[in-house]
């Protein structure tokens, strides 16, 4: 028999046949079990689930107190007693069998125990969040008075209490592998019938696999279809989503976040609500840098960010400790915020009038980390400039896409931009480069000498993707912006750029000029740019089909003039100079074995400029051609080898996957 306190039907449970027969396992075998989770993922459901199995296994009963939704004048304990019928039994009184204090019943919970012994009873407490510190009294004074009492809790933390054994629920996987759907996918389906999986799979993981967040969203095909619900889910904002529920809480997002909000602390509220302008996973440093100010002071934010870890607000991701093994430090701890407490903490921003300045505490944040990206690159260990750029991509795709708040917020996007030149130029991702500097140069018209950066990069970037008349353009104003700022170097990374837009015309000529120009300048600046040394190994290219021992002398000159000993960009360059130089004057075997080590490094940077061309010339020795052009001719229907850009798949077999270094 059961003493549910409510005696609604149970919900049908999808997905967690795992979860529940090990949460089963831990109630046979500890006494005290809490299951938690965040709002929403179903952890009374799961436990009623269990504990009627367990009933019905034991001949037994359960006896349960639902904690969030009030309690009379007496508390939990009297609660409890009432649920168990035990009305009549002293749940006042300060002293008996088990003696009694802080307000715990003493003969009312010696009756409690008694009776779970006869009837093999088992306790649950149900939501206790907001009598966490009641509910964990009570339970170790049941556990005193009845070693072999079964008490499970669901909370969205745990007790903290010796022996307790914690069960955390996570969302439901909304896929199990390439094609299968998930038991995310599942859920939904049950309550949309037949539809397109690619519809259910986008539903789903827009609302991350929340069961609340599908139940709710499945109500809303009543006014709209589920094309329009997938695009509805999938646009940023948060969803105002809701249906009638069992409690007042579960009715939406908002009211599940908004019960445990007002259960943090005012710091902890104020943290919470300043996170939300984080898109993905952030680590302490990025959350102090967003969340800090007068009202909440830097030293506060780590704990802050513990507190609502443990109160499930938060996801871990990444525990601190360890980094890979050429790690030279540990790595810091990093934290989600999932969707729906995200979309709740950016509605409280907007309410309280803050949410100006904390998106320009981001936007000041992210510029710092790509400045830190770009003298990663130019430094020991470009691996290092990757991985943070990998780690951090969701902030600094929204620190380059937001609208900003004005010009002096639009200047520091467009800083970003320039910052991060290597990834655009160096590792392939040229397109995405010049779409954010094309739309944030018109944001930034003041002549500045960061606008003149950009122009440059926009330029560099369009002459790689063989747009040469708007790379002569935008390299004329470059070149006119370096002569306003007596910027010497900004000169010379112009003369460079126009030999790339050469090379590409076949004009060598004045390829070469411009290249012996660039590489004979002394770089004021060593970390922004393609630097003389590069100009050098770009002249060999240059040089290799006409001029060998010039060419090996360009070369040499340009490895021996590397800012350092890290600069595997520069390395992968002066190998496929190498290479071209054996095709045109070498053996076929010699040559053969250059690509090879040319097409490995370049694979490495994820240069697709090269690598394409070092796959043609190696399938080319491989046919059995000889020679060949630095710049492979090829038919005029389809994309050239140099303007493919690199796919999801060419960024997930590169390096970019591995965690940041040090913090």
């Amino acid at each position: 028999m059961s003493a549910w306190a409510d005696h609604r039907p149970l919900p049908e449970m999808v997905g967690r046949a795992v979860e529940q027969q090990v949460v089963s396992e831990l109630v046979d075998g500890a006494p005290l079990t809490t299951l938690t989770g965040p709002a929403g993922v179903g952890k009374s459901l799961l436990a009623h689930a269990v504990l009627e199995d367990r009933a019905a296994r034991l001949d037994g009963t359960v006896v349960r107190v639902g904690c969030w939704d009030g309690l009379a004048d007496g508390g939990l304990a009297d609660a409890l007693l009432h649920a168990a019928g035990l009305d009549g039994a002293d749940a006042t009184s300060g002293a008996g069998a088990t003696g009694g204090t802080n307000g715990v019943p003493g003969s009312g919970v010696a009756a409690l125990a008694a009776y779970c012994a006869t009837e093999r009873a088992t306790l649950l407490l149900d939501d206790c969040d907001p009598v966490s510190a009641e509910c964990a009294r009570l339970v170790e004074r049941l556990l005193r008075a009845g070693p072999d009492l079964r008490i499970v809790v669901t909370s969205r933390r745990p007790l903290g209490l010796a022996g307790e054994q914690v069960m955390s629920l996570a969302p439901l996987p909304v896929t199990l592998g390439e094609g299968i759907a998930g038991p995310a996918v599942e859920l939904l389906a049950q309550r949309t019938g037949p539809a397109a999986p690619e519809l259910l799979v986008a539903v789903c993981e827009a609302l991350e696999g929340s069961p609340l967040a599908i139940a709710l969203a499945a109500r809303q095909l009543d006014r709209m279809s589920l094309p329009q619900l997938a695009a509805e889910a999938g646009s940023e904002g948060p969803l105002f989503h809701s249906g009638p529920a069992a409690t007042v809480r579960h009715t939406s997002l908002y009211a599940a976040h908004a019960a445990g909000y007002a259960l943090c602390s005012p710091v902890d509220r104020r943290v919470w609500a300043r996170l939300s302008v984080l898109p993905g996973d952030f680590d302490p440093w990025l959350a102090g840098c967003v969340c800090s100010s007068s009202d909440v002071p830097a030293a506060e934010v780590d704990a802050a960010l513990e507190r609502l870890g443990s109160a499930s607000v938060l996801e871990r991701v990444r525990d601190a400790g360890g980094g890979p093994p050429d790690s030279r430090a540990a790595l810091p701890p990093r934290y989600r915020l999932p969707r729906g407490a995200r979309d709740f903490g950016r509605t409280q921003l907007r309410e309280a009038g803050e949410e100006p300045a904390a998106l320009r505490r981001f936007r000041q944040a992210v510029a710092a980390l790509a400045a830190e990206a770009q003298i990663a690159w130019q430094g020991q260990d470009q691996q290092v400039a990757v991985r943070l750029v990998e780690d951090e991509q969701h902030h600094l795709d929204a620190a380059l896409t937001r609208p900003p708040l004005d010009a002096e917020d639009a200047l520091g996007a467009l800083e970003i931009a320039v910052f991060l030149w290597f990834r655009w130029g160096a590792c392939g991702f040229r397109s995405e480069g010049r779409a954010h500097l094309d739309r944030l140069l018109l944001l930034s018209r003041d002549d500045t000498a960061l606008r003149a950066r950009a122009l440059w990069l926009a330029g560099w970037l369009a002459a790689q993707e063989h747009a040469l008349g708007t790379a002569d353009a935008l390299l004329d104003q470059a070149w006119a912006a370096a002569v306003i700022h007596g910027d010497s170097d900004g000169l010379a990374r112009v003369a460079h750029a126009h030999a790339v837009v050469a090379l590409y015309r076949g004009d060598s000529a004045t390829a070469v000029a411009c290249l012996e120009e660039a590489s004979g300048h002394r770089s004021l600046d060593v970390w922004f740019g393609p630097g003389p040394a590069h100009s050098r190994a770009l002249l060999s290219m240059a040089l290799a089909p006409t001029a060998p021992d010039e060419a090996r002398d360009a070369a040499r000159r340009a490895w021996e003039g590397r800012h350092c000993d890290g600069d595997f960009w520069l390395h992968s360059n002066v190998l496929y100079a190498r290479a071209l130089i054996e095709q045109a004057h070498g053996s076929r075997e010699a040559a053969l074995r250059a690509w090879r080590k040319a097409l490995a490094a370049k694979k490495v940077v994820g240069d697709p400029l090269l690598v394409k061309g070092a796959e043609f010339h190696v399938a080319n020795l491989r046919t059995g051609g000889r020679g060949g052009a630095a710049y492979p001719a090829e038919a005029d229907d389809g994309p050239r080898w140099w303007q493919r850009e690199a796919g999801d798949g060419d960024r997930k077999a590169r390096f970019f996957s591995r965690l940041r270094s040090g913090a």
